[in-house]
């Protein structure tokens, strides 16, 4: 976002509006992590760029869209919870900056499993053989 003002020129950078959607959408219960795959991860470390794992974000002169890569807790609801972190990733975007959030789009990469629940499942698993 760029807003040419009588004072001067305010610009927001891509990656100021990536690191507020990745802090608002950790904060988002049932959220595990954020899922970077292995391509962001090269591209950052051969970039240097300071970029949040697991959000992209275009931005044009007002607005913004947003592409979210998340890991689930076990046990969640996961439409629920995507749901919730598309409303708290807008509003965190949008107050903070004042670009219109076109969408955030939620891609549910996998499932955190505790060492409790991975137990149970090995548990079932075996039962089944």
């Amino acid at each position: 976002m760029t807003e040419e003002r009588d004072t001067g020129k305010i610009k927001i950078e891509s990656d100021v509006v990536a690191m507020i959607a990745g802090l608002a959408a950790t904060d988002t219960e049932g959220v595990a992590s954020m899922s970077g795959g292995i391509t962001e991860g090269w591209a950052k470390r051969v970039s240097g760029k300071n970029v949040a794992k697991g959000v992209r974000v275009e931005v044009g002169e007002l607005e913004t869209a947003i592409d979210l890569r998340v890991i689930i807790k076990y046990g969640a609801k996961i439409h629920e919870v995507a749901k919730n972190l598309q409303e708290n990733v807008k509003e965190a975007v949008e107050s903070m900056t004042g670009l219109r959030v076109v969408e955030v789009n939620v891609f549910v990469e996998g499932v955190e499993i505790h060492r409790e629940e991975e137990e149970k499942s090995e548990e079932f698993v075996n039962r089944l053989k």
